[in-house]
């Protein structure tokens, strides 16, 4: 298995997803996995296997893309057409690429586990961040 392949136009919020309006502290696109950085509130892209743990703590998914200083709408939690194919009951983790969602299968060794969600349906994914802090 492999990241998700989403197709950042058909990445959309849920009824009743939380969302959080920010600024990018680095260019992303919708539907990649986000951390809020402490020391300038500005929105970057999480990675599992980074060096620091504020960079593992993912806490978003970016709704739009953008560039550096440029607004974000970042969905928190809650359901997610996440413009790529799952399988319905898997869980999805944040990849070691930079933004990237990975079904758990994927997780191997030296990573830091990051739950984003549970795929509710073959397009839905229900979000949930979870950090793990525990390396593999």
């Amino acid at each position: 298995m492999t990241d998700l392949s989403i197709t950042a136009a058909n990445v959309l919020p849920g009824t009743g997803a939380e969302t959080e309006n920010g600024n990018l502290g680095v260019a992303v696109t919708a539907g990649q996995v986000l951390y809020k950085k402490s020391t300038d509130g500005l929105w970057y892209l999480a990675d599992n296997n980074a060096g620091t743990a504020e960079v593992r703590t993912a806490v978003g998914i970016a709704l739009n893309g953008g560039g550096i200083g440029q607004p974000v709408r970042v969905l928190r939690s809650g359901p997610c057409t996440i413009g790529a194919t799952m399988t319905a009951g898997v869980a999805y983790y944040l990849g070691d690429t930079p933004g990237a969602i990975c079904p758990v299968a994927d997780l191997s060794t030296g990573e830091y586990p990051c739950l984003v969600g549970i795929a509710t349906s073959t397009t839905v994914l229900d979000v949930h961040f979870q950090y793990s802090g525990v390396q593999l």
